[in-house]
């Protein structure tokens, strides 16, 4: 009984590192690196975000603070499409080619 647990529960580990690593291969394919910000804008009207939760900054204040200003449309998040396309995120947010 105890040889039978183990191979069923090394067929059930193989099964799950098979689909996690199909899933992270899936997940590269999608990703995107684009021209130029236009390009972008024909598939990700909002731009592409490295992560959720991220506010377009707009620049700084007198004081240094950053100013953050709402954007006319949300950003796809895609950290693997923000690191393909990281040249276009000139004022260093997080956000490429926000808009």
């Amino acid at each position: 009984m105890n040889k039978a647990v183990k191979i069923i529960m090394t067929g059930v580990l193989s099964l799950s590192l098979i689909s996690v690593t199909s899933a992270e291969s899936h997940a590269a394919t999608k990703a995107k690196a684009f021209k130029n910000c236009t390009e972008m804008h024909d598939k990700y009207k909002g731009g592409v975000a490295k992560k959720k939760g991220l506010k377009n900054r707009t620049g700084y204040d007198k004081n240094g603070k950053a100013i953050y200003k709402k954007t006319q449309y949300a950003a796809h998040v895609s950290l693997a499409t923000y690191d393909l396309n990281k040249s276009k995120d000139r004022d260093k947010d997080g956000i490429a080619c926000e808009r």
